[in-house]
């Protein structure tokens, strides 16, 4: 399955479907999802990364439990939007997970969310490094899913 871009993603989505946000990270891949209405990304928590195989499983029963109807994966440009190494293997995990749970997906710029999550972390929340660990993938997931769902909104009728 091809990956799409993202406002064709959207569009392609029946009226109550919600999106998962993946943030593939080496150890653990964060786990984000959206509301119906697509306006507001929630973190979900984190998956170990392990075979394919079995994060499709993962990924595909959270999808029916939640009735997403695609995934936006975290694509880790470099800061200077540059397209390296682990951009790579990123396009090529978020291609393999939509081929093995047949639901389309989308790639999203996630530059600097784990930064800024841990640092919303330790300002604000005060969470020793330890638990800050736990927090930060799914938290991650959700931030990049809700700067997608924030660039890709329709327009309002004004």
């Amino acid at each position: 399955m091809p990956l799409l871009p993202l406002p064709e993603l959207r569009a392609s989505l029946r009226r109550d479907a919600r999106l998962i946000g993946l943030d593939p990270g080496r150890r653990t891949v964060g786990v984000a999802i959206s509301d119906v209405l697509l306006m507001l990304a929630s973190p979900v928590g984190g998956i170990a990364r392990g075979k394919l195989a079995a994060n499709a499983a993962e990924i595909l029963a959270l999808a029916r439990k939640e009735g997403a109807g695609g995934l936006v994966v975290g694509l880790p440009l470099g800061l200077d939007g540059s397209f390296g190494p682990a951009a790579q293997a990123s396009k090529d995990w978020a291609a393999a997970v939509s081929e093995a749970t047949g639901l389309p997906a989308a790639l999203w710029d996630e530059r600097l969310s784990s930064s800024a999550v841990n640092r919303m972390l330790v300002s604000e929340a005060d969470l020793s490094r330890g638990k800050r660990a736990k927090a930060v993938d799914a938290a991650a997931a959700a931030y990049m899913l809700q700067s997608a769902l924030d660039a890709t909104r329709p327009e309002a009728p004004g």
